[in-house]
Order: structure tokens, then sequence, then C-alpha cells
């Protein structure tokens, strides 16, 4: 049995996400898919309304698991008894980052690999981001997202009082 673990930080999960999570899950027995609590950048979503939306959003998949971890990747991989670390590439400069990444976990954990799953070519240029701009600037995102993350995005949008015309507080460590 191989147990795999699929961490980002889902700030909200999209169907590119989506699409690497159903794969990953078809290859490995167990996939945990990793909510990361407290990566260094600005975040629109708390933790547990990014892992509510990624549990809901991964539901169907039988061998799938939703975990929020805080800390190193290798860390929480190894806490998990997973072997292997998924990630997803778009475009050539993910690769360049997520090879620096991989590299590093391998002398952090050399018992743990990285694979990376190439996204399907309509999720390409999608990114958390690029949900999160085209929703605050008030256009469609009911084919970026499933259907609960558009609710959860523009009652967010709505909460903060985004119009698109005003700043958003985000959550940053490194504010």
């Amino acid at each position: 049995m191989t147990r795999a673990i699929y961490p980002a930080t889902f700030d909200p999960i999209t169907l590119g996400h989506i699409d690497i999570a159903t794969r990953a899950a078809a290859l490995f027995s167990e996939l945990i898919v990793a909510v990361y609590d407290r990566p260094l950048k600005s975040l629109l979503f708390s933790p547990e309304e990014r892992w509510h939306m990624t549990r809901d959003a991964l539901d169907h998949l039988p061998n799938v698991r939703i975990e929020r971890y805080t800390g190193m990747t290798v860390e929480f991989a190894r806490q998990q008894q997973a072997t292997v670390i998924v990630r997803g590439l778009r475009v050539l400069s993910d690769f360049e980052w997520e090879f620096q990444l991989a590299l590093t976990n391998r002398s952090l954990a050399s018992d743990i690999d990285t694979i990376c799953l190439m996204t399907s070519q309509e999720y390409s240029f999608l990114s958390s981001s690029v949900v999160k701009e085209i929703a605050f600037a008030g256009g469609d995102t009911t084919s970026l997202v499933p259907p609960h993350v558009t609710e959860v995005l523009h009652a967010k949008i709505r909460e903060l009082g985004g119009d698109g015309d005003s700043k958003v507080k985000l959550v940053s460590l490194r504010d």
C-alpha cells in the first residue's frame, strides 16, 4: 500500500486542484490532501474554511482524506506514514519551483519521493490567485471552482465589503 500526500493551501480549491487530486487518488492506495495552515503568503480564507471547502470538493473520492497541517511538509508526510508527495505542474515556471522544492525535501527526507503530475490542459492557466482576482472583480468563477466554492467565495467578498473597489484585509504571517 502506497500512501501519498498532496499538500497545498487550497485558498480556495480549484478545478485544477481537483483534477490533480482525482488523478493522484487513482495512482495511490490512499491520498491525504493536506491543507497547509500557515503559509508565508496572504490568504483569504481561514484554515478551517479551506479545510471544509476542500473536504466538500473531494468527498466523492473514497480513498482520499483531508487533513490540516502546520510545519514542514516532509515531517507531516512522516507522521502520516506517506512515502510520496504529489505536486501539480501547470507551466514551466512551476517546474523550476517544484524542482527546487523536491530537491530540498529529498535532502531533508531521502525516504520520501516527490511525484509531479501535469495539470490537464484546460486548467493550465488556473490558480487560486486567479480565481480570487476574478471574483473580486465581479467575474464569473463557475467554470473554475466547484459550485459550493463559488458560493463561499462570494459570501466572503460580501462579508469583507469587497466590491472590487476597496482594499481587502488578507491574513499573512509577513504582516
